[in-house]
Protein backbone atom coordinates (compact mmCIF):
# COMPACT_ATOMS: atom_id res chain seq x y z
CA UNK A 1 0.00 0.00 0.00
CA UNK A 2 3.08 2.75 0.91
CA UNK A 3 4.58 1.93 -2.69
CA UNK A 4 1.25 2.63 -4.46
CA UNK A 5 0.47 5.88 -2.28
CA UNK A 6 4.20 6.54 -2.69
CA UNK A 7 4.02 6.51 -6.70
CA UNK A 8 0.98 8.55 -6.68
CA UNK A 9 2.34 11.13 -4.44
CA UNK A 10 5.12 11.38 -6.94
CA UNK A 11 3.24 11.64 -10.26
CA UNK A 12 1.21 14.14 -8.09
CA UNK A 13 4.32 16.22 -7.67
CA UNK A 14 5.68 15.84 -10.92
CA UNK A 15 2.38 17.28 -12.22
CA UNK A 16 2.35 20.09 -9.74
CA UNK A 17 6.47 20.94 -10.68
CA UNK A 18 5.65 20.90 -14.36
CA UNK A 19 2.08 21.79 -14.78
CA UNK A 20 2.04 24.49 -12.06
CA UNK A 21 5.23 25.60 -11.08
CA UNK A 22 7.06 25.75 -13.85
CA UNK A 23 4.58 27.69 -15.93
CA UNK A 24 3.33 29.99 -13.27
CA UNK A 25 6.62 30.73 -11.94
CA UNK A 26 9.28 30.21 -14.47
CA UNK A 27 7.47 30.56 -17.72
CA UNK A 28 8.75 34.24 -18.10
CA UNK A 29 12.49 33.13 -17.97
CA UNK A 30 11.82 29.96 -20.38
CA UNK A 31 9.91 32.48 -23.00
CA UNK A 32 12.85 34.30 -23.17
CA UNK A 33 15.29 31.65 -23.44
CA UNK A 34 12.78 30.41 -26.44
CA UNK A 35 12.30 27.27 -24.55
CA UNK A 36 8.71 25.48 -23.84
CA UNK A 37 9.64 23.14 -20.77
CA UNK A 38 12.47 23.06 -18.29
CA UNK A 39 13.88 20.23 -18.95
CA UNK A 40 14.76 21.38 -22.60
CA UNK A 41 17.60 23.53 -20.70
CA UNK A 42 21.04 22.39 -21.85
CA UNK A 43 24.46 23.51 -21.68
CA UNK A 44 27.17 21.66 -23.96
CA UNK A 45 24.81 18.78 -24.33
CA UNK A 46 24.20 19.02 -20.67
CA UNK A 47 20.28 18.93 -19.94
CA UNK A 48 20.63 20.91 -17.09
CA UNK A 49 16.49 21.20 -16.91
CA UNK A 50 16.38 17.62 -16.49
CA UNK A 51 17.99 18.24 -12.85
CA UNK A 52 16.06 20.95 -11.95
CA UNK A 53 13.09 19.66 -12.84
CA UNK A 54 14.06 16.22 -10.69
CA UNK A 55 15.44 18.26 -8.09
CA UNK A 56 11.96 19.91 -7.25
CA UNK A 57 10.09 16.73 -7.66
CA UNK A 58 12.77 15.52 -5.23
CA UNK A 59 12.68 19.01 -2.53
CA UNK A 60 8.65 18.79 -2.55
CA UNK A 61 8.25 15.00 -1.75
CA UNK A 62 11.13 15.01 1.05
CA UNK A 63 9.24 18.12 2.03
CA UNK A 64 6.01 16.52 2.23
CA UNK A 65 7.35 13.26 3.87
CA UNK A 66 9.18 15.79 6.22
CA UNK A 67 5.77 16.91 7.32
CA UNK A 68 4.02 14.02 7.50
CA UNK A 69 6.66 12.14 9.80
CA UNK A 70 6.62 14.93 12.02
CA UNK A 71 2.97 14.84 12.35
CA UNK A 72 3.00 10.70 13.24
CA UNK A 73 5.79 11.75 15.64
CA UNK A 74 3.88 14.35 17.00
CA UNK A 75 0.49 12.13 17.39
CA UNK A 76 2.76 8.86 18.67
CA UNK A 77 3.74 11.02 21.33
CA UNK A 78 0.73 12.62 22.43
CA UNK A 79 -0.88 8.45 22.30
CA UNK A 80 1.94 7.81 24.79
CA UNK A 81 1.59 10.38 26.57
CA UNK A 82 -2.23 9.50 26.92
CA UNK A 83 -1.56 6.11 27.46
CA UNK A 84 0.91 6.82 29.92
CA UNK A 85 -2.03 9.45 32.03
CA UNK A 86 -4.31 6.51 31.70
CA UNK A 87 -2.07 3.58 33.79
CA UNK A 88 -1.05 6.44 36.11
CA UNK A 89 -4.87 6.63 36.57
CA UNK A 90 -5.53 3.53 36.58
CA UNK A 91 -2.68 3.06 39.08
CA UNK A 92 -4.07 5.61 41.51
CA UNK A 93 -7.65 3.27 41.27
CA UNK A 94 -6.29 0.16 42.26
CA UNK A 95 -3.96 1.77 44.96
CA UNK A 96 -7.22 3.44 46.37
CA UNK A 97 -9.06 -0.06 46.32
CA UNK A 98 -6.93 -1.72 47.78
CA UNK A 99 -6.79 0.75 50.88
Amino acid sequence: MAIIIGGKLNQFVSSLVNDLITPAILQPVLTKMHLGKIEEIQWHGIYWGRVISAALDFLIVALIVFFLVRAMNKAAEKAKLAAELAAKKLEEKVKREKD
